[in-house]
């Protein structure tokens, strides 16, 4: 057995056979020639075929992942008509005298490499958009097919990398996962993938594709990022395993999807995700959350060798809040320290780093890190529906604090002609006992609360949750952390503010009719648990003592 290590693009477990996708090659020559109207209406023909067949992958697309995923397509077919583009092509026909496959090879490689010395991610990843069209029109000169497919059945489809049109045109029926050396988290090609429900992994390197061979047994693991081929016996029992876990989820998904989270007797709560990254945002999507409940900042602070830049920040930010489509997105600023270090930051050593310098005491003592990071949120908030969220709090004084700086940003970006919406809910996460005993008094300087239980139970069992040799005395269940919850749920309806869950103790579905009772009102878990926990809500009637 042998194993692979990959980065997850869509979540899923399949086992199957290997199929080598082998797509026809594209292989220019430069050829002179006189007859340059001839070679010009050779484009203009190849181009009209490639319009053709970009709308019919376009209608497939639209069939099987949706509107706003077709849209690369649609896309694709305005950059064939782009004016540069083909000016391009033309120019080099007509100077250089030669056929009309070189002219689009040559353009497509400019302007490909255009893309790439982008410093904008997305804008990298269009790169391949213009490869895939130009390719397209080279093998229509040369009255090839459009697209490469895998000939066999149930297949595990392995490639260097496969284009957008050539991910639409995979038979659905007929590919159980696929697999690539490269790509990007950001192409057209792996949303589409997550869309399509399709297991997949890329960045596997050049040196799975060179140790393949079609008819190997792989069994692929969309969870971990992990492909292993070959595998033995027991490895391939627990993977079997792991599958038909998955796809009792997916039934799941498809008994539920689109069903409210109401309780027989008519209680209503929203069931939302959390999730660490932009990646990440497909699982929400396909798992039917009602929102984002805990988009956590840090990783914006954790993958970056200096601190992230308002624009950067702007990006991930924009992105994530457009991706819901004006579903409630809460995002918490930083929670940096303790378990997270980043060296830049440059934190002192500390004897207990879990009740030391983290989170919000680094924002308010760090405040150009903290107005950077609000300016980016508040900028942001134009795209869609957006709540803050701040970590950490123990006092009424922090949360005025916040409150002020944020005033202060706000008329910043006023003062600079910057727009930001006005409705932007302001919360405070419910993670220390401190917060919970005196929640009567934050509660009215607040939109909502956000119980974060798995440090508020580290907190109040003075329990290091990361030490293995207290499990048995870290007792989620504790009484005392139930009644912290629900003193803050009564404190929070009180002064008109809403409360959610959003630590794990959200997912513990024994404890789901204990939170309703409460009154709490939103119930955020990691994507794959949202519709546990929404058929528990179901099966709940709040009308019986």
């Amino acid at each position: 057995m042998k194993q692979y290590q990959g980065k997850s693009v869509y979540g899923a477990v399949a086992i199957g056979k290997i199929s080598v996708f082998r797509r026809q090659e594209v292989s220019v020559k430069r050829v002179h020639t006189e007859d340059t109207p001839g070679e010009i209406k050779r484009v203009e023909q190849a181009e009209a075929r490639a319009a053709q067949q970009l709308q019919e992958i376009y209608d497939k697309a639209l069939r099987e992942v949706g509107e706003t995923n077709a849209q690369i397509f649609a896309i694709h077919q305005m950059m064939l008509e782009d004016e540069d583009y083909n000016d391009s092509i033309r120019n080099i026909i007509e100077t250089q005298k030669v056929n009309a496959e070189y002219a689009v090879a040559v353009t497509s490689d400019n302007f490909a490499e255009m893309f790439r010395s982008m410093d904008d991610a997305y804008m990298q990843a269009r790169s391949a958009d213009i490869k895939d069209i130009s390719n397209r029109i080279i093998r229509n000169l040369e009255a090839g097919e459009a697209d490469g497919a895998a000939e066999n059945d149930q297949m595990i489809v392995c490639a260097d990398d496969l284009a957008p049109s050539e991910t639409v045109s995979l038979d659905k029926d007929k590919v159980l996962a696929f697999v690539t050396a490269h790509g990007s988290s950001n192409s057209h090609t792996a949303i589409l993938a997550r869309n399509m429900n399709i297991p997949a992994i890329i960045g596997v390197g050049d040196a799975f594709l060179s140790e393949i061979r079609d008819g190997q047994t792989a069994a692929v693991d969309g969870f971990t990022g992990t492909i292993l081929v070959d595998p033995d016996p027991e490895t391939l029992a627990q993977m079997e395993h792991k599958r038909q876990q998955d796809l009792e989820q997916k039934k799941l998904l498809l008994d539920l999807k689109g069903k409210p989270n109401v309780t027989k007797d008519g209680t209503k709560v929203n069931i939302f995700a959390n999730i660490g990254g932009v990646d990440n945002i497909g699982a929400v999507l396909l798992n039917d959350a009602g929102g984002i409940g805990l988009f956590r900042s840090e990783f914006l602070y954790l993958e970056n060798q200096d601190y992230p830049t308002e624009e950067q920040q702007f990006a991930a930010y924009r992105k994530v809040l457009e991706s819901m489509a004006g579903k409630k997105v809460i995002i918490r600023t930083m929670d940096i320290g303790a378990d997270k270090q980043a060296d830049y930051f440059q934190l002192d050593k500390e004897e207990n780093p879990a009740l030391g310098y983290r989170a919000i005491r680094i924002c308010l003592t760090r405040p150009e890190i903290f107005r950077t990071q609000l300016r980016a949120l508040y900028r942001a908030s134009v795209y869609g529906n957006l709540g803050i969220m701040f970590p950490m709090i123990t006092s009424v004084s922090e949360v005025q604090e916040i409150l002020g700086i944020c005033q202060s940003v706000r008329e910043e970006l006023q003062a600079e002609g910057i727009a930001y919406a006005d409705n932007v809910e302001l919360g405070i996460m419910i993670e220390t006992p401190a917060a919970a005993v005196i929640s009567d008094l934050l509660a009215p300087l607040v939109d909502f609360f956000s119980v974060g239980t798995n440090d508020l139970t580290q907190y109040t069992l003075a329990c290091d949750r990361q030490n293995p040799n207290l499990e048995r005395f870290c007792d989620t269940h504790h009484e005392a952390i139930l009644r912290l919850i629900a003193m803050a749920a009564k404190n929070a309806h009180a002064n008109g503010a809403w409360i959610g869950i959003c630590g794990e103790l959200a997912a513990d579905t024994s404890l789901t009719e204990d939170f309703l009772r409460m009154g709490i009102d939103e119930l955020s878990v990691s994507p794959g648990f949202v519709l546990k926990v929404r058929d528990a809500v179901r099966k709940l009637d709040l009308s019986k003592a």
